[in-house]
C-alpha cells in the first residue's frame, strides 16, 4: 500500500504546497467523481485544473465580493427572524438553511420557481448523503481498504438535481440581460479561457455541484463551532457584540472568525501524492509518498500558538495569520477557491 504520512511542520507544509508537480491522491478523484463530475476545478490535474481556476476565480475576489453582501444579510435575518426566544434549539441545522440559501441565491441564482422548488428539496438530499466529514473519511477507507466509495447510490438524485441546473444553465444563456447579474453562474456563463472559449453546460454543471459540495456543510459547521466558542467566552461575545453595535470596523470580527477557523478547522486532511522527493522539516519522503497537512495538529502547535487550546481572538490581532501555519483552505495553488466567500460569508 502506498504510505500515507501526515505532517505538522510548516517548513514541511511550505514544501509541500509550493511544489505544483505534486498531484491528487488517486481515491479522492475516483470516488468524488460520480458526484462532482469529470471536469470538477477540484480533481483535475495540471494545465486543466489552472486554466480553470484562473477562470473561477474572479467572482471570488475584489469588488464583485460586495454584490454578495447584501444577499448574505438578507437571508441570514430572514432565517435568525424564525429562531425561538428563551429555549433551546439546534444551531447546526439553521446554520445549514442559511449558508444553503446562500448558495442558491448568490451562487446558482436560480429565480425560476419551479425550479427554486426542486432544488431546494433535493440538494438538502445530496448534501446529506455527502457531508464534508464523512466523504473525507468514506473516501479514505475506499482508498485503503479497497471499500466501496461513500457515493454509490446517488446516482437517480444526482440525475434530478442535473435536470434543473442544466435547465438553469440554459435559461441563462438565452437570458439578455446576463450581463448585468452578479451570480456566480451567470459569471461562469460568460466566462472565457484564453483562447476566447467557455465551459459548455455540462462543466459549468459540473463546477456548481463542486461549489455546493465545498462550500455549504464547511460554512455552516464553522459558523456553528464560532458560535459555541464565542459562548463559551462571555467576554470575547460581549466585545464582538460592542465592535458591531458601534459599528467600529471589523477587526475584532475578523480576529474570531480566524481563531474559530484554527480552533475548529472543518477540512482535516489535504493531501497530495508526491511527483518528486519532498526534503524539508527533516523529512525526506520519496516520489509516490501520500503526504497531508494534520490541519488541526498545525493549528495547536505551541511555538506558533501559545496557550494554543484557548479560544484567543486577540492572537490575530496582534499578529496576523501565517502562510503555513494557518491553513483551514489548504494551500498553494489547490487552495480553496472559495475562501474570501467563507469568510465573508461567516462575518
Amino acid at each position: 500500500q502506498t504510505p500515507l504520512v501526515m505532517v505538522s511542520d510548516p517548513e514541511a507544509i511550505r514544501a509541500l504546497y509550493s511544489a505544483r508537480e505534486h498531484g491528487l491522491p488517486p481515491g479522492r478523484t475516483a470516488a468524488l467523481r460520480p458526484v462532482m463530475g469529470p471536469r470538477s476545478v477540484l480533481l483535475l490535474e495540471g494545465a486543466e485544473h489552472l486554466a480553470r481556476r484562473r477562470l473561477m476565480l474572479p467572482p471570488f475576489h475584489g469588488e464583485r465580493m460586495q454584490a454578495y453582501e447584501g444577499v448574505i444579510r438578507e437571508v441570514a435575518r430572514q432565517d435568525i427572524a424564525g429562531w425561538p426566544l428563551r429555549e433551546p434549539f439546534a444551531l447546526h441545522p439553521r446554520m445549514q438553511a442559511i449558508t444553503l440559501e446562500v448558495i442558491l441565491r448568490a451562487v446558482f441564482g436560480v429565480t425560476d420557481p419551479e425550479r427554486r422548488e426542486t432544488l431546494s428539496r433535493l440538494l438538502p438530499q445530496l448534501l446529506a448523503d455527502t457531508s464534508s466529514a464523512g466523504m473525507q473519511f468514506g473516501v479514505l477507507l475506499a482508498r485503503r481498504f479497497g471499500r466501496p466509495g461513500p457515493l454509490a447510490g446517488l446516482e437517480a438524485l444526482t440525475r434530478e438535481i442535473d435536470d434543473a441546473l442544466l435547465a438553469e444553465i440554459a435559461a441563462r444563456r438565452r437570458d439578455p440581460g446576463v450581463e448585468a447579474r452578479t451570480d456566480i453562474l451567470s459569471m461562469l456563463t460568460l466566462a472565457r479561457f484564453d483562447d476566447g472559449t467557455g465551459m459548455d453546460d455540462r462543466e459549468v454543471r459540473d463546477q456548481l455541484v463542486t461549489l455546493l459540495l465545498a462550500g455549504h456543510e464547511t460554512t455552516a459547521t464553522a459558523l456553528a463551532w464560532t458560535a459555541d466558542l464565542l459562548l463559551r467566552r462571555p467576554d470575547a461575545l460581549a466585545r464582538l457584540v460592542a465592535e458591531v453595535d458601534e459599528d467600529d470596523g471589523d477587526a475584532y470580527l475578523r480576529a474570531v472568525i480566524q481563531e474559530s477557523l484554527r480552533l475548529r478547522p472543518v477540512v482535516p486532511l489535504a493531501g497530495r501524492r508526491l511527483a518528486s522527493e519532498l526534503r524539508a522539516g527533516g523529512l525526506a519522503l520519496p516520489a509516490g509518498t501520500d503526504v497531508t497537512p494534520a490541519i488541526w495538529l498545525v493549528h495547536t502547535r505551541p511555538d506558533l500558538y501559545p496557550d494554543p487550546y484557548a479560544f484567543r481572538p486577540e492572537r490575530f490581532l496582534e499578529q496576523a495569520p501565517t502562510t503555513y501555519g494557518w491553513i483551514p483552505f489548504g494551500g498553494g495553488v489547490r487552495r480553496c477557491l472559495g475562501a474570501a466567500f467563507a469568510e465573508l460569508e461567516m462575518r
